[in-house]
């Protein structure tokens, strides 16, 4: 018989960070990763990118800027009640441009090690 398992918001499990972020995991059963990330006002996360996982996002407070792309010169932004999809491999940072901390709830699917720092857009 299959259980529900339950992992209480205050109870959340350090994960691989980037700099400028915080996020705890809930749960991973490869290929799927779920969980949080918060950022304070006005910070940048470094780059970043998720492998071979697709990640889909939820804006539960605060504001988000995703840059990528070239140089990382686009942008999409979001806002509390917004969703966001990121394709797999894809180079980006966060920014949070507002003053108040935001917190982002995240499915990561795909499989493989969760993150890769990198130094920038074109690396």
């Amino acid at each position: 018989m299959s259980k529900i398992l339950h992992v209480r918001g205050n109870a959340l499990s350090n994960t691989k960070q980037t700099q400028g972020m915080i996020r705890a995991v809930a749960f991973a059963n490869n290929p799927i990763w779920v969980g949080s990330v918060e950022m304070e006002g006005s910070t940048a996360s470094g780059w970043h990118h998720h492998g071979k996982n697709d990640s889909y996002l939820y804006v539960v407070s605060g504001n988000a800027r995703f840059e990528h792309g070239l140089e990382g010169q686009e942008t999409v932004d979001a806002t509390a009640g917004d969703y966001i999809f990121v394709p797999a491999h894809t180079i980006h940072r966060e920014v949070n441009p507002g003053n108040e901390r935001s917190k982002i709830v995240l499915f990561r699917i795909g499989g493989g090690k969760p993150v890769f720092n990198v130094s920038g857009p074109g690396s």
